[in-house]
């Protein structure tokens, strides 16, 4: 069966009316959502071009030629009271901060009957553990050796859990909090969290800042992509 308005047009005005038609409701489309559109972009299509990119490098066996300077950076400024919160950022940024505040925030949001946002923390904070513990067994990369840490890792390098964990979290709580009074303390307590962990990570020596960027962009993507997912757009958790 035919739809009278999915004909052709007939005739070259015909033709410019509805090309003029369709500019406007292009045009309309952008005023209403652009800032929807710009957000994607730089938090969703940016982060992963920019994972994707580091990622195809570290498969290829590639060099970053900012890696060995930054490393050798962080190395020439350390102190005992540097060390001190470079461990202390580690412990936290990790097995005896994120990842206890992982379980209890979807505990808390669970036991508030938060259904939707309990569903969003769960799935961006554990899928973001798993996504890193795949994604290190695919890549395979080893960690740096330019001297002796003093808080050595075994495992696989690229790319970093302590910096995809603690900006996944920083990311959900910015994104649940974005509607309420605290977002900007929220998102600026968070964010800092997150930048300091992934630095303690060069200064310790057990990460690359390739590994880094790529824990961060990564997070970014998949946290934001998941809110959008369950909040089906709308951008407004609290309101069913």
């Amino acid at each position: 069966m035919s739809n009278g308005n999915s004909r052709l047009p007939r005739g070259p005005a015909e033709a410019a009316a509805v090309l003029a038609e369709d500019a406007r409701f292009g045009i309309g489309t952008l005023r209403r959502h652009g800032w929807r559109i710009a957000l994607l972009f730089v938090l969703v299509l940016l982060p992963l071009w920019g994972f994707g990119e580091l990622a195809e490098d570290v498969h290829a066996g590639e060099v970053f030629s900012f890696d060995r300077p930054l490393l050798e950076f962080a190395h020439s400024i350390a102190s005992p009271g540097s060390d001190a919160l470079a461990l202390l950022l580690a412990k936290a940024g990790y097995a005896y901060g994120v990842v206890p505040f992982d379980v209890a925030l979807v505990l808390f949001l669970a036991l508030r009957r938060r259904k939707r946002e309990g569903l969003f923390a769960g799935i961006a904070l554990g899928g973001s553990a798993l996504l890193n513990l795949g994604a290190k067994h695919f890549f395979g990369r080893a960690r740096p050796d330019l001297w002796l840490s003093l808080a050595p890792e075994t495992s696989f390098s690229f790319p970093s859990g302590h910096a995809m964990g603690s900006m996944t979290l920083a990311i959900v709580l910015s994104l649940l909090a974005w509607h309420t009074r605290w977002r900007w303390p929220v998102l600026i307590a968070a964010l800092a969290f997150a930048l300091a962990v992934g630095a303690s990570r060069v200064y310790l020596g057990v990460h690359f800042p390739s590994d880094i960027l790529a824990g961060w962009a990564a997070a970014v993507a998949w946290a934001v992509g998941v809110y959008a997912v369950v909040f089906r757009g709308t951008l407004r958790p609290w309101v069913h």
